[in-house]
């Protein structure tokens, strides 16, 4: 437990004085830090998996065994090694939004780039869970069976199941504006 403390941070923001356009100053619930933690660490795996798939085809025996039932295309379509780390990248800088944005205590928790960036989280993991249960339930494209077997079985649900945790992150850490006269 002490490692998700670390990772998200204290529970509550420390409170200052308000002022009318302050934000909310409310803690995060443990729900919310459960949530940011598996997303989180999820996503720091998926960026930690295409770090090893740039060097490597496991847990596949051969580049083409991976090829074929991992990224659905032929060996010689693979990705290159930059895009696969760019990916990875990417999945790194997606886990520390997740988890700074269920952080209150952190100064860009609720800045325009955390809040952006887990729309787009967001955004890209449910596109991508759903748009890959469509195409792969419905056999379009050429895409090998080993592939679409996986597809529907792990990748997209996963992709789902984070786009979901991120967009509980998302809405309930949103900022809320303080009304100095108090309740309406």
């Amino acid at each position: 437990m002490k490692l998700v403390a670390w990772a998200l941070g204290p529970a509550v923001r420390a409170e200052g004085p308000r002022r009318p356009d302050a934000a909310s100053t409310a803690p995060t619930g443990l729900g919310v830090r459960v949530a940011a933690a598996v997303a989180g660490a999820a996503l720091l795996a998926a960026g930690a998996l295409h770090v090893v798939w740039t060097f490597s085809a496991w847990p596949l025996d051969s580049p083409d065994e991976f090829a074929s039932t991992v990224v659905g295309v032929e060996e010689s379509q693979l990705p290159s090694r930059p895009s696969t780390l760019a990916v990875a990248l990417l999945l790194f800088l997606a886990s520390w939004l997740v988890l700074t944005g269920a952080r209150p205590a952190h100064r860009l928790a609720g800045s325009r780039l955390v809040r952006v960036g887990l729309w787009t989280v967001l955004g890209v993991m449910s596109i991508r869970g759903l748009g890959g249960m469509v195409v792969s339930g419905l056999a379009l494209g050429d895409a090998p069976a080993a592939f679409r077997h996986w597809d529907l079985l792990l990748y997209s649900p996963l992709c789902v199941v984070l786009g979901g945790l991120t967009g509980y992150v998302t809405a309930r850490t949103r900022r809320r504006r303080i009304n100095p006269l108090g309740p309406a």
